[in-house]
């Protein structure tokens, strides 16, 4: 019978809508603006309303997501900041629209190249979050985002990050990216750990070699 499709869809609206009174009165409210209620909304236990009632609902990112890149930097037990960027220029060479442009520091005497960037700009319009960037960095210099509430209404003085406005600490990779800045670190301490072995031991072959009894 024609129609018939029609009003099974016009069904399952109407159970949604009355579902979500329903679910509504379970919570006490509280379904929509706490983590647990917008966790259970996505879940397939859910009955009634699914939809997330933006900007006044926000769905939490998972680990992976990937927005505009940030800039690392370490911070001693002094206080002071030391940015892991290099300026090698990894990142602008391999960054799919070229929205990543560079000025390395120069030694004001010598003239010749100091591994820190003075200027780091990106244009966030025209980047495309491919992550390259990140991905390609020797250094563990510069990171994917989770932050994408980037609109503005002037694109030129908004939306060029310069190194002041990318530069983040540590600290805040390890809060969105926990398991991969746990991972990261951990290689980044074997390799000091080799480093240091290996020093030692070229360290100790020159004095085993001179404290040698004379051959007969």
């Amino acid at each position: 019978m024609y129609g018939i499709g029609v009003l099974k869809g016009l069904w399952v609206t109407l159970v949604h809508f009355f579902e979500s009174f329903a679910d509504d009165i379970r919570w006490g409210g509280k379904r929509y603006y706490t983590a647990e209620g917008i966790q259970h909304r996505r879940s397939s236990d859910t009955k009634g309303i699914f939809t997330v009632q933006y900007p006044e609902e926000k769905l939490p990112v998972p680990e992976e997501f990937r927005f505009i890149p940030f800039l690392l930097y370490d911070v001693d037990e002094n206080g002071n900041a030391h940015d892991r960027c290099t300026s090698c220029g990894i990142c602008a060479k391999v960054c799919p629209p070229q929205c990543i442009w560079i000025v390395r520091t120069e030694d004001p005497t010598t003239k010749r190249p100091v591994p820190e960037p003075v200027e780091f700009y990106i244009d966030v319009d025209i980047c495309m979050n491919c992550g390259y960037c990140a991905e390609y960095c020797p250094f563990d210099a510069i990171k994917m985002d989770h932050d994408y509430e980037l609109a503005s209404f002037d694109r030129h003085a908004e939306h060029i990050y310069n190194k002041e406005k990318l530069s983040k600490p540590t600290s805040y990779y390890a809060g969105i990216r926990p398991t991969n800045y746990t991972r990261e670190e951990k290689v980044r301490a074997d390799e000091e750990a080799k480093k240091a072995a290996g020093a030692a031991a070229r360290a100790a072959t020159p004095a085993a070699a001179a404290a040698a009894p004379p051959a007969e």
